[in-house]
This record gives structure tokens, sequence and C-alpha cells, in this order.
């Protein structure tokens, strides 16, 4: 039998209309910031916004998250590819943390080609901190497009 790991997804309030297909979609195949389950089987058991800046929801979600169950909260993908990236997501990711102890990654599904192409012009992640926080979903450049 494999293990499961419970996860909750806490994306961006830009995206509060979002139905999440990117995301689940990456969890299912295990692509993008959810590459680092694989040989698991994976649970959602919260899906909400951060309910805009500064994160008013942040603790909520996150203690309701972790009371279901949750092993993990990953901060969606929308958080790192909107323009502006969301200036709050190491604060966000420290807080849930600390206050939780329960296991943040930043980012759900690959970043998409078109918001990689358009972030690398613009320069936006060339700021080293920006560097570990896009790291797990850069993915190939194949499954990439394929989120365009």
């Amino acid at each position: 039998m494999k293990s499961k790991t419970k996860i909750g997804i806490i994306i961006c309030d830009r995206y509060r209309r979002c139905a999440g297909g990117k995301c689940l979609r990456a969890m299912r195949n295990g692509e993008g910031a959810f590459s680092v389950y694989a040989g698991t089987e994976m649970e959602l058991v919260g899906f909400t916004t951060c309910d805009g800046c500064p994160g008013g929801n942040i603790e909520y979600a996150g203690e309701e998250m972790v009371k279901n169950g949750a092993q993990a909260i990953h901060l969606a993908t929308g958080m790192v590819v909107g323009y502006p990236p969301c200036p709050h997501i190491n604060t966000f990711k420290a807080f849930l943390e600390k206050r939780f102890g329960v296991r943040v990654v930043v980012g759900t599904h690959p970043i998409p080609k078109k918001y990689l192409d358009m972030h690398t012009h613009l320069g936006t992640w060339e700021n080293s901190v920006w560097k570990p926080l896009i790291a797990p979903t850069m993915s190939d450049e194949a499954t990439r497009a394929s989120y365009d």
C-alpha cells in the first residue's frame, strides 16, 4: 500500500475564481512542485485563497488545513507567476511553518512557458531570493508548454 500525503493549497486572491485545474492536474500527475511526492498518493484536504493582500486568510486557512490532516501546504504557482509576484510569499511560508509545524512548498503546477518567457523578459526573478521559490515549478520545457 502506498503512503498518502495530505495537502492543502492556498492560491492568490487575484485568482479566487480559479477552478484549480492546473493545480489539480499537476497533483494528479505528480508534476511541478508535486514531483517531490513521487511514489506516494496525494489527497487534497483544503483549497482556498489567501483573501487578498496582506493575506488575511493565511492563519485561518493553515489552521483548518492542518486540522484536516495537511502534512504540507502549497502556495500556488499563481503566487509567483502573477504580476507582480506575491510580495508576502516568504512571510506566508515562514508563518505557516512556524505556527503549524507543517511543510510549506512554494508552487503547485509547473510554470507555464508563457509566464516564464514574460518574467524572464522582465527580469522579475533575477533576484536570488526568487531562485529557490521558483525551482520546484520549473520542470522541463515540454511540460511547461503543456501548461500554457
